[in-house]
């Protein structure tokens, strides 16, 4: 059986997501903003001086400064698709280097890192890093001492990327030019063998408008500013240290930071509930065409999200995404870190499954007889924001900090539905329920079957950066 997945297409089709989200927010908050008609107020006498004396003083604001240096640490763990250990595997060279130059690395054989690996998906345990100080803002390099157990001790180097950017706004959403694309998409959500009454929700392409868009695409998203590139805030992994972090390397221990301008108490600890999160151990079983998913619970992990995407059998213009969640959610602004609070608020609406879920069920038929999907799953780790000197209990005493440091962790697995990726590590990769062709009985190669379109026919098109 056949089972692809265009996973370039996959990338475009969340980004006109995220455009569609995006319009429909703007909208209803400009909505917001505008003030409703109100009645006449009655007029009122003068207070007394008894009143007077009983009303109380008013509340006091408290100063609150930007911090002089801060910190962003983005911690990623990656697995899936079968390649283990694939930063290991680049520093010798073979599959896992020339992988590592398709998501950006160096040449093949050449032991390198690339800032940002937090956010590809290649597997392998990843840092990103970037610092910045009010009192240098065109700072070009700094250093970070690490603890011995991460295995790049004594320091991290620090360096601006060539061609940085000046850093972004919060609240900017990237901006994309875009076409009406045809086609449907239909959006199952829940754990269960069967489909739910009431599902799916379908949207039709063609006719759908910004209204109708808004709330199919509807989707969480806590996400905050991690590590970034941007002038005068250098990164690591850098041009001049690019060393990946080895298997066994550990964050846990004392940390400090050092430049031209960079406060001298600039110096935190990061505890063992923000080390590198263990790879998600996601294991499939097919059930009378329903797909029972298992995994090894994660004792750092906050809460779990489990999504799929994938065309239609038989369709090239048709696109099933299912979601974990007990409401209705597309998923898309779910698989990146959170903040902590957000992640507490989804628990109790049930759209994340809590850290003691060990299993949930992909509903049979979601995808058609021959359908294909891609597999993402997210543990969430537990967000450590730190802040020296900490906030005043006296509202009347000015809020100083010097310097702040965010630590983010996550770990992300990634697989084809139907594919253990069990299998996969040991080199099979193949559907838990085939056996092997008569070709492949008798010594030769795999029979090759006719590819599909999959998912280009929907989104062909679409999305024009």
């Amino acid at each position: 059986m056949s089972r692809r997945c265009s996973r370039s297409s996959a990338v475009a089709f969340c980004a006109a997501a995220l455009l569609a989200a995006s319009c429909v927010a703007s909208l209803a908050a400009q909505a917001a903003k505008r003030p409703a008609a109100q009645a006449p107020k009655p007029a009122t006498a003068p207070a007394t001086a008894a009143q007077k004396a009983a009303t109380p003083p008013a509340k006091v604001e408290q100063v609150v400064k930007p911090p002089i240096a801060q910190a962003w640490l983005d911690v990623a763990t990656f697995s899936g698709f079968g390649i283990p250990n694939m930063s290991q595997m680049m520093e010798g060279g073979g599959m896992g280097a020339a992988m590592g130059a398709m998501f950006g690395g160096g040449k093949k054989g050449e032991n390198t890192n690339e800032f940002l690996r937090t956010q590809t998906g290649l597997e392998g345990r990843w840092l990103d890093v970037t610092l910045r100080t009010s009192q240098n803002p065109q700072l070009a390099e700094a250093t970070q001492a690490v603890p011995q157990g991460l295995g790049l001790a004594p320091s991290l180097k620090l360096q601006t990327l060539p061609k940085a950017e000046p850093a972004p706004r919060d609240d900017e959403d990237p901006k994309f030019d875009y076409e009406r694309p045809k086609g449907k998409l239909y959006l199952y959500w829940g754990c269960g063998a069967e489909v739910r009454e009431g599902q799916p929700k379908v949207l039709d392409l063609a006719t759908a408008t910004p209204q109708e868009l808004g709330q199919f695409f509807q989707s969480r998203r806590a996400t905050q500013r991690g590590a970034h590139v941007a002038t005068g805030r250098p990164v690591w992994p850098s041009r001049d240290d690019r060393r990946l972090v080895p298997v066994s390397g550990s964050l846990v221990g004392e940390h400090a930071f050092s430049g031209q301008g960079v406060p001298e108490s600039f110096r935190f600890a990061i505890p063992a509930m923000q080390d590198f999160m263990p790879e998600i151990a996601l294991n499939q079983q097919e059930q009378a065409g329903a797909y029972v998913l298992t995994w090894q619970a994660i004792e750092t992990a906050r809460a779990y999200f489990v999504s799929a995407m994938g065309a239609l059998a038989g369709s090239d213009i048709e696109m099933v995404l299912w979601t974990s969640s007990e409401l209705p959610d597309s998923g898309f602004g779910l698989m990146d870190y959170q903040t902590n609070p957000s992640v507490d608020k989804w628990l109790q609406e049930k759209v994340l499954l809590t850290p003691q879920t060990t299993t949930c069920t992909v509903p049979k038929g979601i995808f058609g007889e021959e359908g294909a999907g891609m597999l993402r799953m997210i543990a969430y780790g537990n967000e450590l924001n730190l802040v020296d000197p900490p906030r005043p209990a006296d509202p009347q005493i000015a809020w100083e900090p010097v310097w702040s440091v965010k630590v983010r962790v996550k770990s992300v697995a990634n697989a084809m539905l139907g594919v253990d990726m069990s299998e996969m590590r040991g080199g099979k990769g193949r559907k838990p329920s085939e056996t092997a062709t008569p070709s492949e009985a008798a010594g030769g190669k795999p029979e090759q079957k006719p590819k599909k379109k999959g998912l280009g026919g929907i989104l062909g098109g679409v999305i024009k950066p």
